[in-house]
């Protein structure tokens, strides 16, 4: 039997972290999908069909691909881990502030369904202070994220946010 993880976000838009993340979550489970959270009490830059291509899009080439897939999700991220099914949630963790939060996340997700159990996985120290937020800030402000995100996701950036700056992080 294969095992499956449900890497689970708003990826919004989706970083060169979260890539090095799922990287990570490959070395201990044979197949990830990548769950976006449709979650209608948030107002994301993108749509969710954008998110879903735009990550599809980066994966394209990625050697990994094959083991990859991209899904949408409404409701409980229990539920849909159930319908799946597997029993592994991967979350990523760049700072103690990440982990209190995450933490908080797990429990309820235990509480929820004793069944399913969360994978925390620290990123690579080179994507520590990379976020989907500050990244949009930066792009919002002028700056460069080149080499933040995948080349798709900064030409998207920069159609919906303004032009390239000539500050870089």
């Amino acid at each position: 039997m294969r095992s499956i993880a449900v890497y689970a976000g708003s990826f919004d838009p989706i970083t060169n972290g979260h890539i090095d993340l799922l990287e990570r979550a490959l070395k201990l489970f044979d197949n990830i999908i990548i769950a976006i959270a449709a979650n209608p009490g948030k107002d994301p830059l993108f749509s969710n069909d954008e998110r879903l291509e735009m990550i599809k899009e980066s994966l394209a080439h990625h050697p990994l691909k094959d083991r990859v897939k991209v899904d949408l999700f409404q409701g409980l991220l229990v539920d849909y881990v159930q319908s799946i099914p597997t029993k592994a949630i991967v979350r990523g963790l760049r700072a103690i502030s990440d982990f209190e939060y995450e933490f908080q996340m797990a429990l309820m997700n235990r509480k929820l369904n004793g069944g399913i159990e969360t994978a925390f996985i620290m990123t690579g120290m080179h994507w520590i202070y990379t976020s989907s937020r500050i990244i949009k800030e930066v792009v919002r402000s002028g700056g460069n994220v080149t080499g933040l995100v995948p080349e798709n996701v900064e030409k998207k950036l920069i159609e919906r946010l303004g032009s390239p700056g000539k500050n870089s992080l």
